[in-house]
């Protein structure tokens, strides 16, 4: 696949002066963000989560927000989509033969239930590779009833239950695709991940060289870049005829999203927010975590792309916060959020005796 040459500067879309240097990924926020989040006890604010959001259209324009656009952000897991797109592009998908639901569990934070590690074990056999390639690292499964259910037969997680198993596995079907070797697969200097890379750079239009690099929990490199960037390149995979990149990349973005949209559970699973959130609005959002309170979510039907940041990346705070921006975009209902996905949109706290004794409520409207 040939490199993929980008400009230094895409358009005044970042909504901050580009007439200088700064540091990799954003411009530092003001001194102070305005809350997202109160903790609430007694019916008085005990404490704040600050932030900023950002909502924006296919061309770059932010429609609404609050807070600093350009806070510097890591997408974490909010990259996945991203990150799996050049297994389309470069005809990988198509050669093996993935399936919508394999697909989008490489676009998921997985929770580790069976039918979890069935789709990765799946794919990577389809390209006639096997788990124990994953170089994703183990934890416990996000999923607690699958977790309790490994260590009630005695078995201990393995690469397979992570979180990021899918993305791993898309990342070795690529390299088998494009005859590279699976070795280091997850180092920056491996050719899947300058593919990896410039893929994030074309979708949220930004300086590949201006993008800061860190090392993700998964051992992968992960992006930081404007807030903004991010809303806008999930505005670009909600509607990507207006994304201005090539047909072959269009195609790419419209069978993800269709395969995402069609497969909630594999996004993240029972329970969980990011799939609760695409349940509670069947056809309607593409919503995605990322980790240390960065969140986006596609909204095909708006054309839009949502974009969080929790300042202190206390995770506690996202569900309120997206809760609170869909509901102000017209996506969720009022009534969604008194019922369905009440404990997620005001979650209660309880004190060591059960009762509940606090709550964690939004403060913001857009």
């Amino acid at each position: 696949m040939p490199e993929i040459s980008l400009p230094r500067h895409l358009g005044g879309h970042h909504h901050h002066d580009h007439s200088h240097e700064h540091e990799r990924g954003g411009v530092e926020p003001p001194e102070y963000a305005p809350p997202l989040v109160e903790l609430a006890r007694g019916g008085l604010t005990e404490s704040l989560h600050r932030g900023a959001v950002a909502v924006c259209t296919a061309d770059g324009k932010r429609q609404r927000g609050l807070g600093h656009p350009a806070m510097p952000t890591f997408l974490r897991s909010a990259a996945k989509p991203l990150q799996v797109l050049p297994l389309l592009t470069s005809g990988a998908a198509e050669a093996f033969g993935l399936s919508d639901a394999e697909l989008a569990c490489m676009c998921g934070s997985l929770g580790g239930e069976d039918f979890h590690v069935a789709a990765v074990t799946g794919a990577l056999a389809k390209a006639g590779l096997g788990p124990e390639l994953l170089n994703c690292g183990v934890h416990r499964p996000s999923h607690g009833p699958t977790a309790k259910a490994l260590e009630a037969a005695g078995q201990k997680p393995r690469p397979v239950h992570n979180n990021c198993a899918g993305k791993h596995a898309a990342m070795l079907i690529l390299c088998k695709h494009l005859g590279l070797p699976t070795d280091g697969y997850d180092k920056p200097s491996h050719p899947v991940q300058r593919l990896v890379m410039q893929s994030v750079a074309e979708w949220c239009r930004y300086p590949i060289e201006q993008i800061g690099v860190g090392v993700d929990g998964c051992g992968v490199p992960v992006f930081r870049l404007p807030l903004v960037a991010l809303a806008g390149a999930y505005a670009r995979l909600a509607d990507p005829g207006r994304s201005g990149l090539d047909v072959a990349r269009i195609a790419a973005a419209e069978r993800l999203m269709a395969a995402c949209l069609a497969n909630p559970l594999m996004i993240a699973g029972n329970g969980r927010l990011c799939t609760r959130l695409m349940q509670a609005a069947p056809g309607k959002l593409l919503a995605k975590t990322g980790a240390e309170g960065s969140y986006a979510v596609a909204l095909p039907e708006l054309g839009l792309g949502l974009a969080i940041k929790i300042e202190d990346g206390n995770m506690r705070a996202v569900a309120p916060t997206v809760c609170q921006a869909l509901h102000c975009l017209g996506v969720l209902s009022h009534d969604a959020l008194e019922d369905d996905l009440a404990d997620l949109a005001r979650p209660k706290l309880a004190n060591h005796r059960g009762e509940q004794v606090a709550e964690l409520r939004p403060v913001f409207n857009l």
